[in-house]
């Protein structure tokens, strides 16, 4: 089967803020054919190098709950005051073209996908530990000490809900990640045929 006749592989990459998930997964958008990053809508102001449209959807708490209000997300969630979404029906067009789609959301959302989307391949990045994360947000520079702290905090809450991950990457290594995460893309490409 062609992967022009085949619905494309939905992948959710969830994991702690600063851990990496968007350099991980901006190198798998570079390397891998026919794979695409949702765009998720957000009530978060944007950071100073994010664009509307390219980073997020950048929406005011109304509009959220109205796209909420509409059925209009596959999942969304609040997190640290702020509330993201995954628009559906972006996803739904590019899977229908038989191109994958990975998500890049929280253990909320994820959890969400897991219950309503069965086959979906769930991915946990990890940090190789909370200390070197905590060195990767400070490193940001772009969170308060109280927004530091909140995030920090909630990283441990979402180590432990990682078994509902098929797959845990450890990000200690950027090109071994990118590796392990690109064989889980293509080992479940060809489970498919």
């Amino acid at each position: 089967m062609t992967r022009q006749n085949r619905l494309g592989n939905l992948f959710v990459v969830s994991g702690p803020s600063g851990v990496g998930k968007g350099t991980v997964i901006g190198r798998i958008l570079l390397s891998v054919p026919d794979i695409e990053k949702s765009i998720s809508v957000t009530t978060r102001k944007p950071r100073a190098s994010e664009e509307n449209g390219q980073d997020y959807f950048f929406v005011s708490k109304e509009e959220f709950d109205r796209m909420v209000d509409e059925n209009l997300f596959m999942e969304w969630a609040e997190f640290t005051g702020n509330f993201y979404g995954t628009p559906i029906q972006g996803v739904k067009d590019k899977l229908k073209q038989g191109k994958d789609v990975i998500l890049e959301i929280e253990i909320q959302g994820a959890k969400q996908i897991h219950s309503r989307y069965p086959h979906a391949c769930l991915i946990f990045l990890s940090p190789p530990s909370i200390s070197v994360l905590e060195e990767r947000l400070k490193g940001r520079n772009t969170e308060s000490p109280e927004k530091l702290a909140l995030r920090l905090s909630k990283a441990g809450e979402e180590m432990a809900e990682r078994h509902i991950f098929q797959y845990e990457v450890i990000n200690d290594n950027l090109d071994n990640a990118v590796k392990t995460l690109e064989d889980i893309v293509y080992a479940r490409r060809v489970n498919d045929n």
